[in-house]
């Protein structure tokens, strides 16, 4: 005698089945209906509060900074911080370029930074064509050994590059404080991704009019990729311009300091003079805020079409 229950119909688990899969999907479409019942607008309220904070995060110390740079001598230590000086004391701007040479070291600042992102610019490029358009023995090991370097931080080889330029006498001189960082592999890598990008009719057509590899990539890629170009030549001249640490290491002579030095001694000489330090720190800044306005676009375009982060 058996005494197993009858087995379930095909036909009701066929039912069941169908029958929860209709409830699943009526809740899913529940759920959308609901989503989409919310304005547009207000579902990205949390998003422009969290933009807006970090505006406010990054713009308060920049706009408090020029606030205090024209504020009278007498209102800067005021226990009831003003955020309207009254009155505007743009003598603090000719005070503090007086105090110091600060024609100097923007003459300095300039020549380093814009040698330095020319030979940036050109010795990238050869590399990253290279890299990215010819076959040669060893070329997967030269680029595993570009992406391994360019994650050790510059302060691990400020004491080889130190020697190195100690031993070819180019302390306190200019050589000594562009040659060692005359390329950047952030550039090389940069620049490689972008021309793999490029269309390769680009390439074929510089090769049917005869075109050399030099005469292809400075008259046919380098005017195809101005975004990046453009992005990396930024990034370097911004980089250059704010270096400290290698000035401070090569260069013992004041007529070789740049801004970030300058207004490093600068904040020993004028004390408590904040309304002074504030005006140095905002006219040394402004060539770099000019620069970025100008050219944000091609950093983002850059930056987009390449990948890199």
């Amino acid at each position: 005698m058996s005494f197993d229950a009858d087995p379930v119909p095909r036909g009701a688990l066929a039912a069941t089945s169908k029958g929860r899969s209709t409830a699943r999907r009526a809740g899913q479409a529940s759920s959308l209906r609901a989503h989409r019942a919310v304005p547009a607008s207000v579902r990205q309220v949390p998003a422009a509060l969290l933009a807006v904070l970090l505006v406010l995060y990054v713009a308060v110390p920049f706009v408090w900074m020029v606030v205090t740079s024209l504020k009278p001598a007498g209102e800067v230590l005021s226990p009831r911080p003003q955020w309207i000086p009254h009155p505007v004391a743009w003598i603090n701007y000719v005070v503090a370029w007086r105090s110091a040479p600060f024609g100097r070291y923007f003459l300095n600042s300039f020549f380093i930074s814009a040698c330095e992102t020319v030979f940036d610019l050109t010795l990238g490029a050869m590399a990253a064509y290279a890299l990215a358009r010819m076959e040669f023995y060893g070329k997967r090991l030269v680029f595993l050994v570009l992406l391994a370097t360019w994650m050790v931080p510059g302060e691990v080889m400020l004491i080889p590059n130190y020697l190195t330029i100690s031993r070819l006498h180019w302390v306190n001189t200019y050589a000594g404080l562009m040659v060692p960082w005359l390329v950047s592999v952030f550039t090389i890598l940069l620049m490689t991704q972008y021309f793999r990008a490029l269309p390769r009719e680009l390439f074929e057509a510089a090769e049917t009019d005869g075109c050399s590899p030099v005469r292809t990539l400075f008259q046919v890629v380098l005017p195809a990729s101005k975004p990046v170009w453009v992005t990396a030549g930024l990034i370097k001249f911004i980089g250059t311009w704010n270096a400290f640490l290698w000035v401070v290491v090569v260069a013992n002579q004041s007529s070789l300091f740049t801004l970030p030095v300058g207004l490093f001694n600068f904040s020993g000489d004028a004390g408590t003079q904040y309304h002074l330090l504030m005006a140095a720190a905002t006219f040394s800044m402004a060539p770099l805020l000019v620069l970025f306005v100008f050219g944000q676009r091609y950093i983002v375009e850059g930056i987009a079409r390449t990948g890199l982060k």
